[in-house]
């Protein structure tokens, strides 16, 4: 088999719509946008939620009750396994995982999950360790320090 012999799968490929080719080709007239109005005109776009100016359905219904997605704790997970970049007996905390990219983003702290094989001995300080983690740093004689970090509440009044 060569390059030139390389085709796509049958049926992953379609004829374009020819639009506006004709009654007899069945996107003749209109071209599919159905009669007149807004959505028949070029260049028309409806943002989504939009009812013609009826009030939209989100904000007819009545937004009660508590949410607890805000109060939430939200960890970036890091497999074990993404451990044995660091030298043994090194000291592994968020900020030396942020500077080598293995951290990214906004969280409320670290957890170290047990994912894969740690062949290093290590100090891990994180704000979380799954079960099997714990046991497979201590296991090679490294220790799991657990670091909470301040979350600030809002104030009332």
């Amino acid at each position: 088999m060569r390059l030139h012999d390389l085709k796509p799968r049958p049926g992953a490929k379609h004829r374009r719509k020819r639009l506006g080719q004709g009654e007899s080709s069945g996107h003749g007239k209109t071209s599919g946008r159905g009669g007149k109005g807004q959505t028949a005109r070029s260049g028309s776009s409806i943002r989504i939620g939009f009812e013609g100016g009826q009030m939209p359905l989100i904000r007819r219904i009545p937004k009660r009750g508590f949410n607890n997605a805000r109060f939430t704790t939200r960890y970036i997970p890091v497999n074990i396994v993404s451990l044995n970049v660091f030298d043994d007996g090194a000291q592994v905390n968020e900020v030396a995982l942020r500077e080598l990219g293995l951290v990214n983003g906004n969280g409320d702290g670290v957890k170290i999950l047990g994912n894969g094989e740690l062949t290093k001995k290590l100090i891990v300080s994180a704000s979380a360790f799954s079960a099997s983690a714990k046991t497979k740093i201590e296991a090679k004689g490294g220790k799991c320090e657990v670091v909470t970090r301040f979350k600030p509440v809002a104030a009332k009044g």
